[in-house]
């Protein structure tokens, strides 16, 4: 393909940095998967180059249903930052159109070289949440565009850390301002979060990223996403993990 994949890199840059949406980039030139994880790539080297650190791997898609609406039979990744996480609070206002979902996370406690090893090398677990905000208008896109665009990824957040423990079946409440936002359970995330962090090793070392001491998974949302609007408190509940709060 002849895509200028710097170029769309450094649209996607400028979008998130200005907050300001843009139309998806496959609407003016179509690419393919592999196309779009090296805008990925390219997009998180601008971030680097300026002093950002990664810090983890973010799994989107982990929903069966979510799958089946973009025509897929895997899930997508992409790449978190030190400067993704939000230290109790988020600032909306940089941001496009956020949204926020429940996430079960792990915290890596070596470098993992093989997909065997990674839950071995887990060394805690925690609830969370992420901030999504594609940076296309409307929250509209292919699966080509919002791989490129990083899989919306905007911040974190995450809670205490625990013991390693089975979290095939956490019950998760998410609240906005003390009201329920969502419930679920993190079952929702493909059967077992288990199976997205073994997704995150293979998908993360296929592209020959090594697993870091320090950094997080977050393994997919246990609900759908919902609005993140301005001057709002959230509180992530998870039961047996306790729960993590962030203000906007």
């Amino acid at each position: 393909m002849s895509v200028d994949v710097e170029a769309l890199a450094a649209t996607l840059d400028g979008a998130a940095r200005e907050a300001a949406a843009i139309a998806p980039l496959t609407a003016a030139e179509p690419f393919d998967l592999a196309t779009a994880y090296a805008v990925q790539r390219a997009l998180v080297g601008r971030r680097t180059r300026r002093g950002e650190r990664l810090a983890g791997v973010k799994m989107g898609f982990t929903s069966r249903a979510k799958m089946a609406q973009m025509g897929v039979d895997d899930v997508i990744w992409g790449l978190l930052t030190d400067a993704m996480a939000a230290e109790g609070s988020v600032d909306v206002s940089g941001l496009i159109h956020p949204r926020i979902e429940p996430e079960i996370a792990y915290l890596i406690g070596r470098e993992v070289r093989s997909v065997s090893e990674v839950e071995a090398a887990v060394t805690g677990v925690a609830v969370g949440y992420e901030v999504l905000d594609s940076r296309y208008r409307d929250f509209k896109f292919t699966l080509p565009d919002v791989i490129a665009d990083n899989a919306s990824a905007a911040r974190f957040g995450v809670g205490p850390w625990h013991a390693p423990r089975d979290v095939s079946n956490v019950g998760l409440l998410m609240e906005i301002d003390g009201r329920t936002a969502q419930t679920g359970s993190s079952a929702a995330i493909l059967g077992d979060p288990a199976r997205s962090l073994r997704a995150a090793a293979r998908l993360a070392l296929g592209a020959g990223i090594v697993l870091e001491p320090g950094w997080v998974v977050l393994a997919g949302a246990a609900t759908a996403a919902v609005p993140l609007p301005k001057d709002a408190h959230v509180r992530v509940t998870g039961a047996g993990l306790g729960s993590v709060e962030v203000t906007t």
